[in-house]
């Protein structure tokens, strides 16, 4: 007599390691995913320093270079899911490798763009899809499936701490190249760099979906569905909006704004550098504090406090001091808002789809970074000032602190098939 699968409600088991070989210690792969977290985030990060002589020697407004960083930021967030689902299927060491090599073509291209489309193509197209695949989002999710359960949110925290040395790194050692090699030679050195992550790749190599899920694996499109379907991933995805909004217009216009308020582009150097070099103990205190509180609450006290440091800034007069101290300030809290974001996705749903629906929020991060690129550069170019953009940031930071208060931090319950 043939029995029919019953309906029970059950919690997801926790997420198993996969299997490693005897020269791949975690320490290892975090210290080798860090190194890759350092060069891909860093070029991006000064290019807010191109901004001048490429405009420049082009005759272009800022507007035009402005849209080329915002197109940059929308393609990374709209491949980033993309990246993902194919990180997730077919493992994370091609996707890595193939990230690289487009980033440092747009890097490359980018130097001779003599046309906005051009420049579209390069910093906008290329880069921003190269970023979506050598990221630190797909380095975090390959650290959460090849990492015990122990080292997660550690993991996390260093690998986003990488990310913020590498923006403290690259930005003065682009201005510091820019003088004696030029704007265009600095450039092509930083695509150069990135083949350094095909080789170091191989140590995050994660299983194709065929050995990585077992029978009963969740799907695709069930992952899809239940993630959407759940008010506090979407609450979480809404909020991390604001994120890219405030990163992307500060490390494109910041230099810029400065040196309008008679500071040196030395000063916008230092300033960002701050900002990386103050996030890798955020970012490493943030993993840390993950493990010890409700991450919801972490995460609304980043934005919080970043609405309020932002405040600080435009209201007083902007000094070479107050630059640093706001530098400092916006860096404790600059990217330690990704530790605890991955860690409610793997707390909700598990590590099988981490890069993907990690994935789908950073997207909704980059739809905020294109408009607050695009709106800092439309924004000066009519009304000579960022001030509409300040504000704004000011305000998205107050509504995403508000939003992520009533998130759920427990595992989402699946049916399960049992025999009658």
């Amino acid at each position: 007599m043939n029995s029919q699968p019953k309906s029970s409600e059950f919690t997801p088991p926790r997420s198993v390691p996969t299997p490693l070989s005897s020269w791949r210690t975690p320490a290892l792969i975090v210290g080798f995913g860090c190194l890759i977290a350092m060069m891909s985030f860093g070029p991006r990060s000064s290019l807010g320093f191109f901004l001048t002589p490429l405009s420049s020697a082009n005759h272009w407004g800022r507007d035009v270079f402005a849209f080329a960083i915002a197109l940059q930021n929308l393609l990374w967030g709209i491949g980033q899911p993309f990246a993902g689902i194919i990180a997730d299927r077919y493992g994370t060491a091609r996707v890595l490798s193939a990230g690289a090599l487009m980033y440092g073509c747009g890097l490359a291209l980018m130097a001779y763009s003599t046309s906005a489309p051009v420049l579209d193509i390069s910093a906008g197209v290329l880069i921003g899809f190269g970023l979506s695949g050598s990221s630190f989002m797909v380095i975090l999710a390959a650290f959460a499936k090849l990492l015990p359960p122990q080292w997660r949110s550690r993991a996390f925290g260093f690998g986003t701490a990488a990310g913020s040395f590498g923006q403290f790194l690259y930005s003065p050692v682009a201005v510091a190249l820019m003088g004696p090699f030029g704007w265009q030679q600095t450039l092509v050195i930083f695509a150069v760099t990135l083949l350094t992550v095909l080789p170091l790749s191989m140590a995050l190599t994660t299983p194709a979906a065929e050995r990585a899920g077992g029978a009963g694996s969740q799907s695709l499109q069930q992952a899809l569905r239940e993630a959407f379907a759940h008010r506090s991933y979407v609450l979480l995805v809404l909020g991390f909006f604001t994120c890219g909004f405030q990163l992307a217009f500060i490390t494109v216009h910041m230099p810029a704004y400065l040196i309008d308020r008679g500071l040196s582009a030395q000063v916008g150097g230092w300033t960002l550098a701050m900002i990386g070099l103050f996030n890798i103990a955020g970012s490493i205190a943030s993993g840390w504090l993950g493990d010890r509180m409700p991450k919801r609450y972490l995460l609304s006290f980043i934005y919080f406090v970043r609405a309020a440091a932002i405040l600080a800034f435009i209201s007083f007069p902007v000094t070479t001091v107050s630059c640093l101290i706001f530098g400092a300030t916006m860096g404790l809290m600059w990217l330690s808002t990704v530790p605890p974001t991955n860690g409610i996705i793997v707390v909700m749903f598990g590590t099988r789809w981490l890069a993907t629906l990690g994935g789908f929020a950073f997207f909704s991060h980059q739809v905020g970074g294109f408009l607050g690129v695009w709106l800092g550069g439309i924004a000066f170019e009519r009304t000579g000032s960022y001030n509409v953009v300040w504000w704004l940031s000011i305000l998205f930071g107050v509504l995403s602190a508000l939003i992520n208060l009533p998130i759920v931090e427990k595992p989402v319950q699946r049916a399960a098939p049992v025999p009658a």
